[in-house]
């Protein structure tokens, strides 16, 4: 789509947080999503993202998992790689949200070899917290403090060691 339609998009979600949490409200942000949707043509994978978002940030998860895969199905990733990968993200979030965490993990297992962006965190958060719903908790701190580490004003070696010692027990951190 053309940039005036993203920049208007942009400017809905950012007024997101000015819509109160009641369903009415809730529901005319999604229609103005809708009503952004409807100008996209037939079978573009925006509409379903923006959708999916929409539902989504509404807190309607089971809504958002069809929209998801639908967006992902058309193609998203070709019109916009950025927007698949937070595709994935929100999809893992949505799956463990509505007790399908495994499928979480295995969506986003993937990313953590797929080229590095400003997403590559919010991916191990997202993974952790589905790693963490099916109990492996050693594994999901693991990759908070991996993706916490190279953040801190002082002990990322340390912090990096001793996250990766969570999943590989045995040896010493270091400093």
């Amino acid at each position: 789509m053309n940039q005036d339609w993203e920049d208007r998009v942009a400017a809905l979600w950012g007024l997101f947080d000015d819509y109160a949490e009641e369903e009415e409200d809730e529901a005319r942000f999604r229609a103005e999503v809708d009503a952004l949707v409807a100008e996209l043509p037939e079978g573009s994978p925006l509409g379903p993202f923006e959708q999916a978002c929409a539902w989504d940030s509404t807190g309607h998860s089971d809504k958002a998992v069809p929209l998801y895969r639908e967006a992902l199905e058309l193609g998203l990733a070709d019109v916009s790689p950025y927007k698949a990968r937070r595709t994935k993200i929100q999809l893992a979030s949505s799956l463990r949200n509505i007790g399908r965490a495994e499928e979480g993990v295995a969506l986003l297992t993937p990313e953590l070899d797929a080229p590095s962006d400003e997403l590559d965190d919010a991916v191990r958060a997202c993974l952790a917290l589905c790693l963490s719903s099916l109990g492996r908790d050693r594994e999901a701190l693991s990759l908070a403090l991996g993706a916490l580490a190279p953040h801190l004003p002082r002990y990322q070696r340390s912090m990096a060691n001793y996250a990766r010692l969570l999943v590989e027990p045995g040896e010493s951190p270091g400093a």
